[in-house]
Order: structure tokens, then sequence, then C-alpha cells
């Protein structure tokens, strides 16, 4: 049973790693497979000494999560564990942080993505997942037919995924592997049966020799049914894309040297982070800007809009370049300057896009770094992000007129069909809805102005951050109607109306201009994050709008020339900003003036805000670190401490009445033969108890004085065994203490340290827990007859 059992281990093991040779396209890197076949193999390694032993089921599968986690741990968060090895709060967290920065490498890169940290956990993590459910129903649980659904999981992933051709490889080898597993638990149940009878054959047998026959037919079985999965498919109907193909939301094949980024939006996470009062400042700034105001930091533009949302298209992404290429629509008799500014960002700050002025020219920073050309963009590699960074980039300022947006003449046709496009399921109340605000403009840019304006002045709009972020068609209609909403609900709707008029529009992610510094430089905070409109003319390019009231700042090429010097009207975005920066700090147009109401200052935080923790650590917290030290120190020392706690209770806590004659001389004896355990002579239950204490003093050398109390002990037993009334017998405790001093002396020292901080006998205490599982398992059977639990495997 146990060589059975043992072949049955390999057998998973080996079917699951298999099966994970089908994510070897997936990466460049193939080290992964080499980690996670190690890790994996103790982990079945565990199962089966678990089994040995034997444990209990549940035992078993809790022994293999243990270790499993440690085994990462040690493999990954290391530095944040307790000694290396016993995952902490810490090491949870930075488990999290690793599969957040590996789901964003998922969708950053194109197949074969760089192998970074967090893209190598969810590889090793999942393998060893599915491992464990492999060798928990194949082995744990005898039942290898229902492990096959971990497998096909693991390689329908990979498949997905993938489109190299070689598909028929990976389910050859995933197929493969589940076949052996089924054909090892075949054998099994089919050995616990004896031999297989059957009739001479006629004539001359040309069965192969060797295993049963039913063994022989299901290797046939198994083989043609293998043939007909691989070859059925190719006269079959094909089915192109899918959920994570090309055609998809996934990660595609992309062109360019550097990949593809797709579908990673930057809003996911903006309606959790919105009324966070903490400012902490993400940037300080110095540039060569006069105004200011025009300071935005572009970190992403979102251009597909299914109805639902906006977010990135796929786009290919290559080196970045030694200077950039002029913007796309930019003509020569419009007004610019090359300007430069540097950014320092903060420590604690990690984006994994460069947050820029747009349109920049040239950057220069540290680090790997990707340059995306259609939104002129720059994402980091292998895990790369902007912690701690300070960059210079060299942009354009670029300075239209009035009048050369309203004469831009028509976008090119294959811009104008990209970025015009609508989704069917958006409602007709929202084209509705901006034809009649813009009814009576003469161009583009007239209708765009009059979106701005209706949204920032003449529309009755409020800004307000408790509004839901809202999903699926309705929701900019909803916005439409109520009136109400930050800036994700303007920029999202003023882009979607601008399409409906024949606008290209897209959304810009990032930073609105931030706080003027005595200094000179400009801190912009978390509060700054933003969402605003671009409009693309013809002749100018991709040009910023500003629809969401009270944030932001309004493009000079979108405001009128008045004669009158009246007041502002206040519900208007600021004007630009004097040239001379005021060494006050700026205050949000919704703050209470003494600042009284900090509640009332609302931070746009999208995705670029980072929760913040508390001032310190709490006292519970500190108490529950404190238990947790005290629970890993006593770790190690616990098989010390429950043997020097048995050997007390057995040496000296029973009566000295007569009828505790029976139980004093059977646990000095048990003292005896588990010290004797502790220093390598195994006990052996087959031998009479003289037997047992011939055995001792032989094999423990003991001479004297050691050996009479061995055999003085081996006589009381006898005596309680065989006599009607045993006669108390004095000194046994210090027989056994005169015994164990001989038996350490006659022990090597490593033997000796063992003996003292391992003790072999200690494992008493997972066979008393699994007693007592069998023991609440027989009377849960017996309160309830009709239940069927699994029970206590002996192999």
């Amino acid at each position: 049973m146990i060589s059975s059992l043992a072949r049955l281990t390999a057998r998973a093991w080996a079917a699951t790693l298999l099966a994970a040779c089908a994510l070897l396209p997936l990466v460049e890197s193939t080290v992964w497979i080499l980690q996670a076949a190690l890790l994996l193999g103790v982990q079945a390694g565990v199962g089966a000494a678990a089994r040995r032993v034997p444990l209990a089921r549940p035992l078993t599968v809790a022994a293999q999560v243990v270790v499993t986690l440690m085994l990462l741990t040690l493999l990954f968060a290391r530095e944040h564990a307790v000694a290396g090895l016993i995952p902490g709060p810490d090491a949870l967290r930075f488990f999290w942080q690793l599969l957040e920065q590996g789901g964003q490498d998922v969708n950053r890169y194109a197949i074969p993505a760089p192998l970074s940290d967090g893209i190598r956990l969810m590889l090793v993590g999942g393998v060893l997942v599915i491992g464990l459910l492999v060798d928990v129903l194949a082995v744990t649980f005898r039942s290898a037919a229902p492990a096959g659904l971990p497998l096909l999981a693991l390689y329908s992933v990979a498949a997905g995924l993938t489109d190299n051709g070689i598909e028929w490889l990976w389910f050859l080898l995933a197929a493969a592997g589940y076949l052996m597993l089924l054909l090892a638990e075949g054998r099994d149940r089919l050995s616990q049966w004896g031999r297989v009878f059957a009739g001479q054959p006629r004539g001359r047998s040309r069965e192969t020799p060797g295993g049963p026959a039913p063994a022989r037919f299901g290797h046939r079985i198994g083989a043609v049914a293998l043939g007909i999965a691989l070859v059925v498919p190719l006269a079959l109907p094909a089915m192109d894309g899918g959920l994570l193909g090309p055609n998809g939301r996934g990660v595609g094949a992309g062109v360019g040297r550097g990949g593809t980024i797709s579908a990673v939006n930057p809003l996911v996470s903006l309606r959790d982070s919105l009324n966070n009062d903490d400012d902490r400042a993400v940037f300080s700034v110095r540039t060569e800007m006069e105004n200011t105001s025009d300071l935005y930091l572009r970190i992403v533009s979102l251009d597909d809009f299914d109805g639902t949302t906006w977010q990135p298209s796929k786009r290919a992404i290559t080196q970045v370049p030694e200077g950039f290429p002029a913007p796309p629509g930019l003509g020569s008799d419009v007004e610019f300057s090359e300007v430069g500014t540097s950014v320092s960002v903060a420590k604690w700050y990690g984006q994994t896009w460069l947050p820029m002025p747009y349109p920049p020219s040239r950057v220069s920073v540290q680090g790997d770094w990707r340059y995306e050309p259609v939104g002129m963009t720059l994402v980091g590699d292998h895990g790369q992000d902007t912690r701690g960074l300070t960059y210079e980039v060299r942009s354009l300022d670029v300075r239209p007129t009035a009048a050369q947006l309203a004469e831009a003449p028509e976008p090119p046709a294959d811009l104008l069909r990209e970025y015009t496009d609508l989704p069917d399921s958006l409602p007709s109340a929202v084209a509705e809805t901006a034809r009649d605000v813009t009814d009576g403009a003469k161009s583009d840019y007239d209708r765009a102005v009059m979106l701005q304006d209706w949204f920032t002045l003449s529309g009755d709009f409020q800004y307000d951050t408790d509004v839901e972020v809202g999903s699926g068609s309705q929701a900019i209609a909803r916005f439409l109607q109520d009136k109400r909403g930050f800036c994700v609900h303007y920029s999202f709707a003023m882009a979607s109306m601008a399409r409906s008029l024949g606008i290209p529009a897209r959304i810009a992610v990032g930073f609105a201009p931030g706080t003027p510094q005595a200094d000179g430089t400009v801190s912009v905070a978390m509060r700054d994050a933003h969402a605003w409109p671009e409009l693309y003319f013809e002749g100018v390019g991709w040009t910023r709008f500003e629809p969401t009231p009270t944030r932001g700042s309004t493009p000079d090429y979108t405001v009128q020339d008045v004669e009158d010097n009246g007041p502002a009207d206040p519900a208007r975005p600021s004007q630009a900003a004097p040239t001379d920066p005021s060494a006050q700090p700026s205050r949000s147009t919704d703050c209470r003036a003494d600042g009284s109401d900090p509640g009332s200052c609302e931070s746009e935080s999208p995705q670029a805000a980072l929760p913040t923790d508390g001032d310190g650590p709490k006292w519970h917290v500190v108490l529950l670190w404190a238990l947790a030290g005290l629970l890993v120190l006593a770790l190690p020392l616990s098989p010390l401490l429950w043997r020097t706690r048995m050997r007390a209770v057995r040496l000296g806590g029973h009566g000295r009445a007569e009828e505790d004659v029976a139980p004093r001389v059977l646990a000095a004896w048990e003292e005896l033969t588990d010290t004797a355990w502790d220093h390598g002579i195994v006990p052996d239950e087959s031998l009479t108890p003289r037997g047992a204490a011939d055995r001792i003093v032989r094999t423990g050398g003991l001479e004297g004085d050691a050996a009479a109390s061995v055999r003085r002990l081996a006589g009381a037993v006898e005596q309680v065994l065989y006599a009607p009334r045993p006669r108390p017998v004095a000194g046994l405790a210090e027989d056994v203490r005169r015994a164990g001093a001989a038996l350490r002396d006659s022990a090597s020292r490593a033997r000796r340290v063992r003996a003292v901080l391992v003790p072999r006998s200690a494992v008493r205490v997972v066979w008393a827990v699994s007693d007592r599982w069998m023991s609440l398992r027989d009377r849960v059977v017996a309160l309830r007859p009709d239940w069927h639990l699994p029970t206590r495997q002996r192999g």
C-alpha cells in the first residue's frame, strides 16, 4: 500500500507539472517552472509523510497548506517574514502588493511577458494551488477522476492566452499526465482485488506481457481517446479571438519591439479614494512655463469606449526615442515654444505611467521605461515605477487661437473613424442633448466650447464627490439628468457628446495644476488628481478642454474676449494665473476660508492616490505583535517544552495508593521507552517487557546500575500485566532517571542535542490529535448513522 501511495503521489506531481508546461509560452524566462517543480515536490512530500504517520485527512491537507504558504514566503517574501519563513501581516501585505503588480503586468505586456516578481508569484503560486488540489483529490481522497478539473483549469488559462500554433503539444502533455494519474489509481484499485483470472486465449496471444489485462486495456482506451481529442478539433469550425484573445479585453499580440499594453484603466478605484482628507504632496515641479495654471501632468489617455467605461486601447510600445516626433495634427502656423519641466516624485508614490506635460518632445529619466507613440506616454517595464524618481521633460507649450481652432479642416478619415466611434448601447439621449446644447454652432470648435460652457456655467451642474461612479450604458444619461458628479462624470460625458457630434475625442488622466510655492516650485498633491477630455482639431492636434466646474483651469483659447472688466463668474474654473507665483498656498474654491471643515475639501484621486496609514500603531496592534513574537519564540521550543512536561507528569503525577500502582509503573515504563526512542532506539511493540529491556540495554550500551534499573523496571511492568495483585515497587522514578542519564552519556553529541530539542517521541502529540479526531468522528457517526465521514488512512 505504501508503494502504491508513493506511486500515486509521484504521478500527481508529474501530472500537475505537465499541465503547468502550458504556461511556458506566456513569459520570456522559464526559470519559474524549475522553482514550481521544486516547491511542488516538497508539497507532495509533506503530504506523503503526513499520510505515512498516518494523519487524518483534514490534518494532512492542513499540513500541506501551511508548508505551501511557508515555501511561498521563503521564495518571495522572506525579508517581510518572521525568521524569513513564517508569514506575518507584513508578508501578507507584500503578497497582495505583488499580486496587484502581477495583475498590472499581465494587462500591460504582450506575450511573452517579462518575468516580473508579480507574474512569477502568480505562476508559481497558481501551480502550487493546482498541485495541492490534485494531490488532495487523487491521493488523499483516492479519487483521481475529479482531479482532472483543476488540471483542465490550469491548461485552459494558458490555452486562452496563447496563440502560437503548438497548443496541441500542451494539450498532449496535460492529457498524458491526467491519463497517467488515472491509470495509476486504476492499478492501485485493481491490485486490492488480487490476481485477475481469465481463460486461456485461443491461439498465440498477442497481448503485451506484463501487467494485468485490464491495465493494458486501459492504456489502449487512453491512447485512443487522446488521439481522438487531438484529431477531431481539426475538423471542427475554429473560434477566433475569445474573451482573452486579441479581439477581447485581454493581452493580445502586438507590434513593435516592446510588445503591447492594453486594458489598463487608471480610474478603476477612483470612487474609493475621492473623499480622502490626506493631502500629501505627490510631486515637486519646477517649470519654465510662464503660466503654471496650464501645467497639467498627463499620465495616460483613454480612447476606447465600450458603453460602460473609457479605457486605453491596446497599443504597441517601443524603446524610448532620444527625441519624440511631432505630436499628431500640429501645424507650422500654430504658435508654440519648447519648455523644460523637472519633476521630483515622492518616495511613497508608485505609478507605472510617467506623468508628463503634453505633448512631450524629450524625456530624461532613469529606469526601464517604454514609449507608447499614439498617446505619447511612457510606461514602466519589468516592474518599473515612479517611486522617488527625479526626471526632466521637454514639452511643447502650444498656444492656438480661437480662430485657428474654428477654421480647422476636417481630420483624416481613419482618425475620425477611430475617435468618433460610439457603442450602440449608448442611450440616444446623450446625442440628442449634445445637439440641443450646441444648436446654432458654426464649427466643431464652437460646439466644443458650448459643451464646456454648458457644464461649467449654464447647465446648473454641481460638483459632488459623493455621487457614485456608475456603470452600464445608462450611467452618462443619468448624470446628464441629475447634473451632479465629479471629474470622471464630466469628462466621460463631454467626450461622448463630442463624439456624437463628429468631433474626435478621448479622455486624459493625470494631475491638474498644483499650488505654487515661495521657492518657485509647484507642489502637486493627491487632491489634484484629475481627468479631462481632449478633442482633436486638425492643424492643432489634441487639445485640452475643462468641463468640470471649480476644477483645473479654463484654457485661454476657449474664453471669449470681453471688453468690460466685471467680476468673474465664480462657477467657472479659474482663469490664467498671474505670472508671479504667490508665496501663500492656494485654496480650493470648495474649501472654507478658515479651513475649519477639512471634510469640505474633497480629494480627487484616480488611482494615483494611495491609501494612508494611521498616525502610529494602536495598542491592540502592539499587543498582537507581542503575542505573535512570543508564539514564534515558543514554536521551535514546543517539542522540548512538551517533553519536559510529560516527563514531570509521568514520574511524579500519580498517587501512592494500591490502585495507583499500575498507572505509576506503566507511566514510568513509557517514559523510559520514550527516552530511549529520543536517543535512537525505536520502540518495538512486538517484544515483551523483558525483551524490550534487553534490547535497550544492548543497543544503548548500558552496564552496571543503569542496566539493572532497566531490568528492574521491566520486572515491575510484568507484574502489572500478569500478577493478580501487583506489589508496589519503590524507586521507579530514580531508575528511569539513572537509565536516561546512561543513555545520554553513551550517545553522540549530535544525538544528545536532537534528543533535547527535537525529541522523536514528540510525534505522540500528532497521534493524540489524530486519535481525538477519530473519536469525535465516531461519536458524530453514532449520533447520525446516515453521515459518511472520511476514515483514517493506514497506508
